[in-house]
C-alpha cells in the first residue's frame, strides 16, 4: 500500500513496516498516489542501527518471474521450471523455461489460453513485450532460441572463452540485433554468452581472410611455396606451434608428404619458434621484467613480453593483479556490458588459469599460506556450528584480496606521494609486516 511519494522514491506500508521502492527501481515513469496497491519485490534488507531497511523494486528480473509464478499455476507447482530472465525494464524481457512433463508445452502454458496469462504480466509491466523461451541445454541451440524472432543460420561456440559466433542472412542482421541492439544484449544476458553476430557475407570474408593470413604465415616462416602453405591451413594448421609438435602422422596425410619432407617442416617450424622466443625473452628484459618474474612457470616469452608492455615486470606486480587483467572480461556498466582487455588474453588464459597463477605467485611470495588451500574439498561435508566459521573465513579472502588491491595502487604512487600520505605500507615479510 502506497503511503507517500519523497523526491521519485515511493514509501510503501508492507504491513509489518515501511519500505522503499527506488526511482531507479520503477519501471519507466510510473506515478502512484497514497492508498494504491501495487505490487513489488523484495530485493534487499539491509540491517542497520535505526532498525532494517527493506528496499524494493520493479525492475528486477526476480519480479517477472515470481509475477508468472503467480499467473501460471504449472510454475507454482514445480511442473515448469524458469531457467532465466532478462529485462529491458518497461521496453522488452525474454524468459527462458522448460517443462518437467513432457506432456506440458512450456511456452504454452506461459502464455495461456488466447494469451491470457503473459498479458497479464505484460499489463503488470507496463506493457512491457516479453519472449518466451524454450530452455535447452545445448547452449548454441538455446541460443537461437534466445535471438528469436530472428532466425539463424549458423552458431559457432568457444565454450572456454564463453564466446559465440551467430550467423543470419543479410536480411536478419537487423532483426537479430534489435532496436539499438536490444534483442542481442537480452539475448546475451539470458545465456550468460558473449554474442558476436554478422551476416553470412561477412563470414565468409572473414574466414577467406583468416585462410590467407595463415597462408601467408606459413609462406614466410616455413619457406614455403603458396599452394603447399594452402595445403597445411587447409588440413586444419593455424600456426607454428601446430606444425612443430603435431604428431608425425597428421603431417603424412597431407598430399605429397612423407616422413623426410614432415621431418623438415617441424625442423623449420621449432627453429622459427625459438628464435621468436628469444627475440620475446630479450625484449622482456629490455623492458624490465626481472628473474623472479621470468623463472614463474607457466609463462612463455611472449606472455613475458606482454606483460612487459602492460608494467608487470616483477612476481610481486604479477601477485597483485586481478584475474581479469590477465585474462581480461566483462563489466555492467550502467545496464551495458564493458570489455576489460587483459595482458595475457592473446594467448587464451582462461580466468581459472589466471586465478592459478595469481595465487601460485601469492604463495611463492609468502603472502598466502599454501595449507589454507589445501583439505577445502574435505572442509564441505564438515558441519560447523551456524555460519561464524563460515563467515569469517569469508571476510579473511575479502580482506586479503583488499589489501593486495590496496598495495597495489600504493606500488604505483611517487616516493613523493607516499611521503604525504604519512604511513608506511609493510609487506607481509617485512619485520612486523
Amino acid at each position: 500500500l502506497v503511503k507517500r511519494e519523497e523526491y521519485g522514491n515511493v514509501i510503501v506500508d508492507v504491513g509489518a513496516g515501511e519500505a522503499i521502492l527506488r526511482r531507479n527501481e520503477k519501471i519507466g515513469r510510473e506515478s502512484y498516489r497514497p492508498n494504491d496497491r501495487i505490487r513489488v519485490y523484495i530485493k534487499d534488507v539491509r540491517r542497520e542501527q535505526r532498525g532494517p531497511q527493506i528496499f524494493l523494486s520493479r525492475t528486477a528480473p526476480e519480479f517477472m518471474a515470481e509475477l508468472f509464478k503467480m499467473e501460471v499455476p504449472e510454475i507454482y507447482d514445480g511442473i515448469i521450471e524458469i531457467k532465466a530472465v532478462a529485462r529491458d525494464p518497461g521496453s522488452r524481457a525474454k524468459i527462458a523455461v522448460i517443462s518437467h512433463d513432457g506432456s506440458i508445452d512450456p511456452v504454452g502454458a506461459c502464455v495461456g489460453m488466447r494469451g491470457s496469462r503473459v498479458q497479464a504480466v505484460v499489463n503488470e509491466l507496463q506493457g512491457e513485450k516479453i519472449d518466451i523461451i524454450p530452455w535447452n541445454e545445448d547452449q548454441p541451440t538455446f541460443l537461437v532460441n534466445a535471438l528469436q524472432p530472428a532466425e539463424v543460420s549458423k552458431v559457432v561456440l568457444d565454450e572456454e572463452a564463453g564466446k559465440i559466433e551467430v550467423v543470419v542472412p543479410e536480411e536478419q542482421l537487423s532483426l537479430a540485433i534489435g532496436r539499438r541492439g536490444q534483442n542481442v544484449r537480452l539475448a546475451s544476458q539470458l545465456t550468460g554468452l558473449d554474442i558476436d553476430i554478422m551476416t553470412e557475407e561477412q563470414e565468409s570474408q572473414r574466414r577467406q581472410a583468416e585462410f590467407e593470413l595463415r597462408t601467408k604465415l606459413f609462406m614466410d616462416n616455413l619457406d614455403l611455396d603458396e599452394f603447399f602453405a594452402q595445403l597445411l591451413v587447409s588440413e586444419g594448421f593455424s600456426n607454428l606451434e601446430e606444425v612443430a609438435y603435431v604428431e608425425v602422422d597428421e603431417l603424412l596425410v597431407i598430399d605429397g608428404v612423407d616422413e623426410d619432407t614432415a621431418g623438415e617442416l617441424q625442423a623449420r617450424a621449432r627453429d622459427v619458434l625459438e628464435a621468436q622466443n628469444k627475440a620475446a625473452l630479450d625484449n622482456a628484459r629490455a623492458l624490465g621484467v626481472e628473474d623472479s618474474l621470468v623463472e614463474f612457470d607457466g609463462l612463455t616469452p611472449q606472455m613475458l613480453e606482454a606483460l612487459a608492455k602492460d608494467d608487470v615486470k616483477t612476481l610481486e606486480d604479477f601477485a597483485t593483479c586481478a584475474d581479469w587483467e590477465l585474462a581480461g572480461g566483462w563489466t555492467t556498466v550502467n545496464g551495458e556490458r564493458v570489455k576489460d582487455d587483459g595482458a595475457l588474453e592473446p594467448f587464451e588464459v582462461s580466468l581459472e588459469d589466471a586465478q592459478a597463477m595469481i595465487m601460485t605467485a601469492r604463495v611463492m611470495l609468502g603472502w598466502v599460506d599454501p595449507t589454507e588451500l589445501e583439505g577445502d574439498a574435505d572442509e564441505d561435508d564438515v558441519e560447523t556450528d551456524g555460519e561464524t566459521a563460515e563467515e569469517a573465513e569469508a571476510y579473511r579472502k575479502c580482506g586479503t584480496m583488499i589489501i593486495l588491491e590496496i598495495r597495489k595502487l600504493w606500488e604505483r604512487l611517487s616516493p613523493e606521494t607516499r611521503s604525504e600520505l604519512g604511513f608506511v605500507f609493510l609487506r607481509p615479510t617485512d619485520p612486523g609486516g
